[in-house]
């Protein structure tokens, strides 16, 4: 019997190595530190893993908030969030926090982000600067498979199909964590594409999720709920996903129109009134863009 061994890296320009975490999407980036000022050779090799692989991680990256913006502009523009403030002097850092008390993580659902803005986020990257030692993984689906799995009779259901996304009420964004602060943004409602296409790639993904996608333009709410509660629940299967575990340091960049992901709800230990674990991370937002 043969004992399987690790996938060995792939190594890319400038001793940049990518190691896929799974089948269906995830990568993690071997051979960088994040502090040091990265050459075009190295960046383009990671830009070229976060297409291909959707999402990708780095471990071990001790970096100041101006290094982590000064990374994440390297993708693409970055903006803030519509209804949370950002750091004081960093205002384009998002600083996340469950404290111990609390026993839900932020946007602990699958979603992709802000899809209700009429440009939705292109992508984030997303850095731990405080996890406990287990719970708060983030799970991450890809939603080219979600699309090229479908039948080709659903496909063509899809074909022209748009959605209205509704952000909700802005109290929901942070409402239940006392270490975030809301802005004056008010609740907003776009239409977009059921079927996206990457305008890198070229490939199409679906873009629905149980968060935001209320309903089906020109359909009612009910009228719309069988088929988009069958579209957000086969977007997730567990065979288009990967899991990422956090510890200190780590980095996570993933391109929001073709993923979706959800942190882990799972201290219990806080659902029952005990003391749970303090949770801190520090997101950039990749600023939007009009999904085709």
């Amino acid at each position: 019997m043969q004992i399987p061994t690790a996938p060995s890296p792939e190594t890319a320009d400038a001793g940049v190595q990518v190691r896929p975490v799974s089948g269906a999407l995830g990568a993690e980036v071997l051979g960088v530190d994040l502090s040091q000022p990265l050459s075009d050779e190295a960046f383009a090799a990671i830009r070229q893993a976060f297409l291909e692989h959707l999402v990708i991680f780095f471990r071990d990256q001790a970096i100041t908030p101006a290094q982590h913006r000064a990374f994440a502009a390297r993708f693409f523009e970055l903006d803030s969030h519509p209804f949370v403030q950002g750091l004081e002097n960093i205002p384009q850092i998002l600083e996340i926090v469950k404290q111990p008390d609390e026993f839900r993580n932020w946007g602990g659902t699958w979603h992709a982000d802000v899809t209700f803005q009429p440009d939705p986020s292109v992508g984030a990257v997303l850095l731990a600067r405080e996890v406990p030692d287990y719970g708060g993984d983030t799970l991450f689906a890809n939603m080219y498979l979600a699309y090229e799995t479908l039948s080709d009779g659903m496909k063509r259901l899809l074909e022209g199909l748009e959605a209205v996304h509704d952000s909700g009420e802005v109290g929901a964004f942070y409402a239940n964590f006392k270490g975030m602060r809301a802005t004056s943004g008010s609740r907003t409602q776009s239409v977009h594409p059921v079927v996206r296409t990457h305008p890198e790639t070229g490939r199409k993904a679906l873009f629905v999720n149980s968060v935001y996608t209320s309903h089906f333009k020109d359909m009612t709410v009910e009228e719309s709920h069988p088929l988009l509660h069958y579209l957000c629940s086969h977007a997730v299967r567990a065979e288009f996903t990967c899991r990422f575990r956090w510890r200190p340091g780590s980095v996570a960049v993933w391109d929001n129109r073709v993923t979706q992901h959800s942190p882990i709800d799972d201290d219990f230990r806080a659902r029952k009134g005990d003391a749970g674990f303090r949770r801190v991370m520090h997101r950039a937002t990749f600023a939007g863009e009009r999904p085709v």
